[in-house]
């Protein structure tokens, strides 16, 4: 396990608050090292670990490297390379996914008219943390959730329709959304149906 430092890369990587203990344990979670019997021996180690988790690098609960974090070991395995580019999602694919999020269950398509009781896009700030570190841990794209969002919320209109019942009171607010990974099951079924899409209601729905 090398890693092949010059001055111009250890500069650069100061510069970004990132020490070379701290690259070297992230390496080494990357090549599936058990770190595990390290940070329960040293304080020290432990405290790396950590520094690990706070600064993005890796996910707290399954020992991922994040897209940032693939991006450091990109950087320090590129010597060509001048600046680490920290890939984050940018502000406008959370409001697009937050745009298309449904306001309430209430909704209409044409002359079909749903009441609902419930508000469901509320937390805009908790949903665009969760979303940024959703997209961070690099399985997702935000593209991919937005696209799960509308076909959702497509299904549950064609289903409203066709059993003549309020689907869309079924709809979990956004921030549960987010919490259960709800659209992990809709990126499934788009891609199990991508030959075969399901027919869309057509026109404009005010939900």
């Amino acid at each position: 396990m090398k890693i092949h430092i010059t001055p111009k890369m250890f500069q650069e990587l100061i510069k970004k608050s990132y020490n070379l203990d701290l690259v070297y344990l992230l390496k080494m979670i990357d090549e599936q090292y058990d770190v595990q019997p390290l940070y329960e021996d040293s304080m020290k180690i432990a405290a790396l670990y950590q520094s690990l988790i706070r600064k993005g690098l890796i996910t707290k609960d399954e020992e991922k490297l994040t897209t940032v974090g693939k991006s450091l070991l990109e950087y320090v395995r590129n010597s060509e390379d001048n600046k680490i580019v920290k890939r984050k999602p940018i502000t406008t694919d959370f409001e697009e996914w937050w745009k298309n999020y449904p306001t309430t269950d209430t909704w209409s398509l044409d002359r079909h008219k749903f009441k609902g009781t419930r508000a469901l896009r509320r937390g805009k700030e908790e949903c665009r943390r969760k979303f940024k570190a959703i997209i961070e841990e690099g399985d997702y794209t935000a593209q991919q959730l937005t696209k799960a969002l509308k076909y959702e919320v497509d299904v549950k209109v064609q289903r409203s329709i066709k059993e003549r019942k309020n689907i869309m009171s079924f709809m979990q607010g956004s921030i549960t959304y987010l919490n259960q990974r709800t659209f992990e099951a809709f990126i499934e079924l788009m891609d199990q149906e991508k030959d075969n899409p399901p027919e869309s209601a057509s026109g404009p729905t005010d939900i």
